[in-house]
């Protein structure tokens, strides 16, 4: 009964990449313009729209921090140094804050790393609340509004929940100080207390010269049906198992690892990103946080993300149609997967391949440097743009106080 079950499996495979192969050959358009809103959105321009003011703070917060560990411009985190450095050069950048829009505060808060180059937050609320009181005694702009005109780079597992463990990061919760200003962050939950109202979600650090050293011609046939690479379990964290990914990966492997139409593995292969070429769907599913790298390298090689996270706020969402491009599988329905996905009309896959083709879809999941129009650092741009005007009841009145400063953990309060 096995074998029959095995030998019908491959027949429905190999129906449907023969059906997706036929489509592709008969194609006359390679990509599609994403259409509406979102395409408009996508192609904005933000110069002469805002002005930023950056922040001259002493080089122990930023740059001599990166030079004590040069591995952090490659890790998932990366951005909030890159978005940096595109600033200093950016034509939004104003240096008269009298005329700023918005303040931008450069912190590398997750660029302490263990020798695994895992990033260790436990120092980061000292080291932004010992900023913060830097720029609100040495310039009056903090003051005016206790950072609702601020914005902060935040880009670790739980942003500025500042802690890999949900549990903790939910126990601390959002750093008090942040808690008027606009966090750009790559953590994106909906109904969470680590997702403040207003924050502009961000796709996580991926390398943009390395993934294009790895791009192969993009003629070569999709031969793997679905992929993925990464941990099922997390025996170390969660040596109980079920707690990691709220279960989501364990079923995965469980019901697919015999499956031929699943090729999945715990092992990470030099071929990796030739692979996600050769595939398909990729699955991103949750982890400890609901995002994960994956997001960025299905989109950049055209592989369709199949989205794994229930409460998931996914990157620059106004516009990038995730919709249109990724397949969304809710928790409950994984051990469903192959029926969920050999269902999917070969015409529909084709025209999420097409979107996916798109270059601009690319672009704004990328923090290339230098920076190019359209890239992720434009993306947040024109998500502060789209703040403006802030609304008068942002400026406190004389006297006015809302945060307070000994608020939080005993420990965070500690000089940095």
């Amino acid at each position: 009964m096995r074998n029959w079950r095995w030998v019908f499996t491959m027949l429905l495979y190999v129906g449907v990449v023969l059906k997706i192969g036929a489509l592709e050959l008969d194609r006359a358009q390679q990509t599609e313009r994403i259409s509406g809103s979102a395409g408009d959105v996508l192609e904005d321009d933000p110069v002469g729209r805002l002005k930023v003011f950056v922040y001259e703070l002493p080089s122990k917060y930023n740059k001599k921090i990166l030079q004590k560990d040069p591995r952090c411009l490659t890790h998932m985190f990366a951005a909030e140094i890159y978005m940096h450095r595109f600033l200093l050069s950016s034509p939004v950048r104003t240096l008269n804050p009298e005329e700023a829009d918005w303040f931008y505060t450069p912190v590398y808060t997750t660029c302490d790393l263990t020798p695994n180059g895992l990033p260790l937050p436990f120092k980061s609320p000292r080291m932004m609340r010992s900023a913060i009181q830097l720029i609100s005694s040495n310039w009056p702009y903090w003051n005016r509004t206790e950072g609702a005109d601020h914005f902060f780079i935040v880009p670790h597992d739980f942003g500025a929940c500042f802690h890999y463990l949900e549990e903790k990061a939910i126990e601390r919760g959002i750093l008090h100080m942040l808690q008027r200003a606009t966090l750009v962050q790559t953590f994106g939950q909906r109904n969470h207390v680590c997702l403040k109202d207003g924050s502009i979600t961000v796709p996580p650090y991926a390398p943009p010269q390395k993934m294009q050293s790895h791009l192969i011609p993009p003629n070569t046939p999709r031969s793997i049906f679905v992929y993925f690479r990464g941990l099922f379990y997390d025996v170390g964290n969660d040596p109980e198992g079920g707690y990691y990914a709220r279960g989501a990966r364990a079923a995965v492997w469980e019901n697919f690892k015999d499956n031929p139409l699943f090729d999945i593995s715990t092992e990470h292969p030099t071929t990796y990103y030739e692979d996600m070429q050769r595939a398909i769907f990729c699955l991103c599913p949750l982890g400890w946080a609901p995002w994960s790298p994956r997001l960025v390298e299905a989109v950049i090689f055209g592989c369709i993300p199949v989205i794994i996270a229930d409460d998931i706020v996914l990157p620059f969402a106004d516009a990038i149609p995730w919709e249109d491009i990724g397949v969304f599988v809710a928790e409950k329905d994984v051990p469903n997967l192959d029926t969920i996905l050999t269902s999917i009309n070969p015409k529909v896959i084709l025209r999420k391949q097409r979107l996916l083709a798109n270059p601009s879809m690319k672009q704004a999941m990328l923090f290339p440097q230098p920076a190019q129009p359209g890239d992720a650092f434009h993306q947040i741009l024109n998500g502060l743009a789209r703040k403006l005007p802030h609304d008068r009841s942002v400026y406190l009145k004389r006297g006015e106080k809302i945060l307070n400063w000994t608020r939080g953990p005993v420990g965070d309060l500690k000089p940095w």
